[in-house]
């Protein structure tokens, strides 16, 4: 009774507090495509995703009842970075769906002719609205009902501190008569927030603790996973330190009572505990290492700090460039790629359970081979060519005539370089016995057994990262080496470690391609996610040093191709490899079987 009490009341409570309206309610996704063709329209960065934005703490004073409730302690705000257009991911503040969408196109178009962002918040978001008022009368007509329903749930003048009250006043003014506000009024506590300007900056904290710190090997007790798109403030701390003994005496006994015992104390996920809703709690989420499993895992992105320390030098392995997007520059020397010949793997046969679809695939590319090919009808060759000559014969032409049989062999002037992910995330579970570094193994498996049938020249290797210090790339099979025992070996011995700086992996594999001798060369990446690495290789920059890496590939006369099992690449890789030069596998235990498959369509 008391916990059905309890429900009721926050129930009620919450219902009395919210000012909101979930019956007009707009979500981003529903308007996401447009508000992107809107920002690149009036000038925005056409390579900047959209993507929902962090919420963000205001401060400012609340209502008696929004205290009781703990609501309305933060706000979604709009930004835009030079990774993405941060909206927030559902706008309901407006009693009309038709308002809720304007601003959403409103502050896509803010955040594009945003003209000084180096000035204050009042200042600068004056700046873009007149910006945005006097180049684009559309948007003035849409700018004034939006100042209007902003203005009406605003907090009233009349129940406001003198103080606040002031900062409110100026903040109208400012709204109705952009430009006509230099400078906020001093307060105790910050303004309400503005739904129709720009995220005030925020300051970054925190540093990452384990730079060089490759990240704990995921548990496959991990039951249930949640995913949303909203991005969170985070900052990476150490973690605390947990004794696990307990007493079980009274302190008045403890002079002749000095019995106790050891009980484990780590924290127990709920099954049906939201995990969004309680990250959303959260002012800040603190990152630290821990090896323990969890029941139940939140994937979700984090505005992180950037790491230290990122312009050490290099001083050994094989130098790359790597580029910067922020700068449009190609930093030479930048990452150091380490060659792992993976030399110690011991040799073995074609695993048991292979050797059905190894037979299968040797009669299918058995018709690939190279065959002897008899042409008839030709200007010169071997041998007569009956038909023709009587014909020219009887007609007595005297004409040169095509009467010649000749022999030609069809070959494959190809050669193929097969690049897999051996990342961490590769570890992750796709069914109850396979993990995604399984289905890559089966995968290289079968490839190799098939080009073995064809007699085209491929080579296997594997990458993974620990920042640019450290790029990993594991040699399992050169252009110029068999494939035998040794080979099976160490594609058998792979195993997952570390990030994904797939960016300087592009570039060692295209020297090594570039030099063969071939008609046709196929660069095959196959991975399960998108390029990130511990350092600044997250998110855009990433994708923007990938996606040159490959341009420059082309250049070279080489076909790059993706294959990847990550159900939400269709959002980066049509940028990275362009719209027709990758494939998504949705079920990733089909991998192995379709992988060759797909390479003799890539060839035929």
């Amino acid at each position: 009774m008391e916990e059905q009490v309890g429900i009721a009341w926050h129930r009620l409570i919450n219902r009395l507090a919210t000012h909101r309206f979930p019956e007009a309610a707009v979500e981003l996704a529903s308007v996401s495509r447009d508000a992107a063709l809107l920002f690149r329209a009036l000038g925005g960065d056409h390579e900047v995703a959209v993507q929902a934005g962090a919420q963000t703490l205001h401060g400012a004073r609340r209502s008696l009842l929004e205290r009781l409730a703990g609501s309305e302690r933060k706000v979604d705000l709009a930004w835009v970075d030079h990774q993405a257009l941060r909206l927030p991911p559902l706008i309901d503040a407006f009693p009309v769906a038709s308002l809720n969408r304007d601003l959403y196109f409103w502050l896509a178009a803010l955040c594009a002719v945003d003209p000084q962002p180096h000035l204050a918040w009042l200042a600068r978001n004056q700046a873009a609205v007149l910006t945005i008022t006097r180049g684009y009368p559309g948007l003035a007509a849409s700018y004034g009902r939006l100042v209007e329903a902003e203005i009406a749930r605003r907090p009233p003048i009349s129940k406001l501190a003198p103080d606040e009250a002031q900062q409110e006043q100026a903040i109208r003014a400012a709204l109705r008569k952009p430009g006509s506000v230099a400078a906020l009024p001093a307060a105790r506590r910050p303004p309400h927030p503005v739904l129709l300007w720009l995220r005030p900056e925020l300051p970054a904290t925190g540093k990452n603790p384990h730079p060089d710190k490759s990240p704990d090997q995921p548990s496959r007790a991990a039951s249930a996973l949640q995913s949303d798109k909203k991005r969170r403030m985070a900052e990476h701390t150490e973690m605390p330190e947990r004794k696990g003994g307990l007493l079980i005496f009274r302190p008045e006994s403890i002079f002749s009572w000095t019995e106790y015992a050891k009980v484990e104390h780590e924290t127990k996920e709920n099954e049906d505990q939201d995990l969004a809703q309680a990250a959303d709690d959260l002012d800040v989420i603190a990152i630290a290492r821990d090896g323990k499993s969890v029941a139940k895992k939140l994937r979700m992105m984090l505005d992180l700090p950037p790491s230290e320390g990122d312009h050490l030098p290099l001083d050994s392995g094989r130098m790359l460039p790597e580029w910067d997007y922020r700068t449009h520059t190609l930093k030479p020397d930048r990452c150091r790629v380490n060659t792992i010949p993976m030399a110690d793997a011991k040799p073995c046969a074609l695993p048991e359970h292979l050797k059905r679809d190894q037979q299968r695939l040797q009669r299918q590319f058995g018709a690939l081979l190279p065959v002897r090919l008899r042409l008839k009808a030709q200007p010169e060759g071997n041998d007569i060519d009956i038909d023709p000559y009587i014909r020219h014969l009887a007609h007595n032409t005297g004409a040169e005539t095509r009467f010649y049989l000749d022999q030609r062999k069809r070959e494959r002037d190809l050669a193929c370089l097969l690049l897999a992910d051996l990342s961490l995330s590769t570890e992750a579970w796709v069914g109850e016995e396979r993990r995604v570094i399984d289905v890559i193994r089966d995968s290289l498996f079968l490839f190799s057994e098939a080009l073995s049938v064809t007699r085209d020249r491929f080579a296997l290797y594997g990458f993974s990262s620990q920042q640019r210090t450290d790029v990993r790339f594991h040699t399992l099979k050169a252009f110029n080496e068999p494939y035998d025992e040794a080979v099976r070996g160490r594609i058998s011995g792979i195993s997952p470690a570390y990030y994904t700086r797939m960016g300087a992996a592009i570039r060692h594999a295209t020297e090594i391609l570039g030099r063969q001798k071939a008609r046709e060369r196929l660069l095959l990446l196959l991975t399960d996610g998108k390029p990130n690495d511990a350092d600044l290789y997250e998110g855009r920059y990433g994708i923007e040093d990938t996606r040159k890496a490959l341009i420059a590939a082309r250049q070279q006369g080489l076909r790059p191709f993706c294959v990847t099992v990550d159900q939400e690449a269709h959002e980066y890789l049509p940028h990275i490899f362009g719209k027709n030069n990758f494939i998504i596998i949705r079920k990733p235990s089909e991998l192995p079987a379709r992988l060759p498959l797909l390479y003799a369509l890539l060839t035929r």
